[in-house]
């Protein structure tokens, strides 16, 4: 007689339970995403810092040519950097936006919601992924404007899509984290200036590695800005070569979010006391 296999009792369960976490992630994406969409201007206001880099600081660099970068154009080599930079100023100070909710008394109303801790800081960082989509974008058209050779294949582009989400999640759950150390707008403030200056310079987003000294070129491979960018720029540019590879970056990065998210799970329900 055939023996039917036995489905452990509590099988289903699990099922349910980590549908509900998906529904419940993606529902707290939505509710960012739709502030988004309903606030269109903050969309141009974003173009205004990588159009200067790419249109002065690129522009006049790529003229000095002073900066060695492997047989790319400055401009070539720049914009990937100026991609990740935009996604990282605009992540880095996502966690003021939780300050505020907390202020108005949102916050406490997703606290005491059903969804999971770990379903709501997952939720802002795909969120926030979205949000990085909207920089790729803009950063993409200033690029073709100006004449960087992009990479025409799909699946390139799609690898950078990737990286600038994987990235915008990192410094969104990063800037979460402190959110709910300082717990203050004024104070958040300053510790997010304090943090875009040594990211954004310690990587290799306007001079290639092998220009640092050996002492900055420890801390930017402690960088996960570095593996985000090299990442973007082997896909994006056509001739960009990656320094570790793009398994070993989305590795990293991966390795870095699932750190940081577990952090802010653990005092994501701290930022209320």
């Amino acid at each position: 007689m055939r023996q039917e296999p036995v489905i452990p009792p509590n099988a289903w369960n699990n099922g349910g339970h980590l549908l509900a976490f998906w529904r419940q992630t993606f529902a707290v994406a939505e509710a960012d995403v739709r502030k988004l969409i309903h606030d269109p201007v903050e969309l141009l206001t974003r173009m205004t810092q990588p159009a200067l880099w790419l249109l002065v600081f690129g522009q006049v660099f790529a003229h000095a040519q002073i900066i060695t970068t492997g047989g790319l154009s400055y401009l070539d080599f720049i914009a990937p950097g100026i991609l990740a930079q935009s996604v990282l100023f605009s992540a880095i100070f996502y966690g003021i936006s939780v300050i505020w909710e907390r202020d108005l008394g949102i916050l406490q109303k997703f606290l005491v919601s059903p969804a999971s801790r770990p379903a709501l800081v997952l939720g802002r960082a795909l969120s926030a992924g979205v949000r990085g989509l909207s920089q790729a974008l803009i950063v993409y058209v200033l690029a073709f404007i100006l004449g960087v050779h992009l990479h025409p294949e799909l699946g390139s582009t799609t690898i950078v899509l990737m990286a600038v989400i994987m990235g915008s999640a990192i410094f969104s759950t990063f800037s979460l984290i402190a959110a709910c150390i300082v717990k203050t707008r004024e104070r958040f403030m300053g510790v997010g200036q304090v943090l875009t200056m040594p990211l954004f310079f310690t990587s290799n987003a306007i001079y290639p590695l092998s220009m640092m000294p050996p002492w900055l070129r420890i801390i930017s491979k402690m960088n996960p800005l570095t593996y985000q960018i090299d990442a973007i720029r082997s896909n994006m540019i056509e001739g960009g070569q990656s320094i570790f590879g793009s398994g070993v970056d989305f590795a990293v990065m991966l390795a870095i979010l699932a750190l940081l998210i577990a952090i802010a799970t653990r005092l994501y329900p701290n930022i209320i006391n």
